[in-house]
């Protein structure tokens, strides 16, 4: 019998595997090895890879409220003034699709980000996935800054938050 896999921290031997989950999930929104890696050296608490080899990832980082970093580009340095957690990306090959591992792997993501004691995640959502975050607490967002950023994103971006204080 085979155990289904878990979700563990990210390692530099991941990001091949997770740049191909990537190009399968998100084919319009393709995103180089290097901002993966990147991302992984600027915040390696927030980056998750599901099994091994890698069939899944989630990344997020520290990043500033109402404001949405772009696809594919290098960060530089995590802001100064970071005031909560950016969930960047979550994506699972379809193999591995299925059976709550989305979900488990934002909880965690949750759980960990409450107990170091930031504020609040936010995320956009894309391919129709609103309602998945919506059933894990986020809530929809919009300012005319966004609403212009999103554009790039696709007509059914949306960027959300969930609070993990009040």
């Amino acid at each position: 019998m085979t155990t289904a896999p878990d979700w563990r921290r990210m390692s530099e031997a991941d990001l091949d595997a997770v740049v191909e989950v990537a190009r399968v999930s998100f084919p319009d929104h393709p995103e180089d090895r290097e901002v993966f890696a990147e991302r992984l050296a600027l915040y390696p608490d927030g980056c998750l890879a599901l099994g091994e080899p890698a069939q899944g990832y989630l990344v997020a980082y520290p990043w500033r409220a109402d404001q949405i970093p772009p696809l594919n580009t290098r960060l530089g340095a995590i802001p100064a003034d970071a005031d909560l957690i950016y969930l960047h990306d979550l994506a699972l090959a379809p193999e591995a699709r299925g059976g709550g591992r989305a979900a488990r792997a934002v909880v965690r993501l949750l759980h960990e980000v409450a107990a170091a004691g930031w504020p609040a995640v936010a995320l956009v959502a894309v391919n129709e996935a609103a309602p998945f975050w919506r059933k894990l607490g986020f809530e929809e967002r919009e300012t005319p800054a966004i609403r212009d950023k999103l554009k790039s994103y696709g007509p059914d971006a949306r960027y959300m938050m969930r609070r993990l204080t009040t």
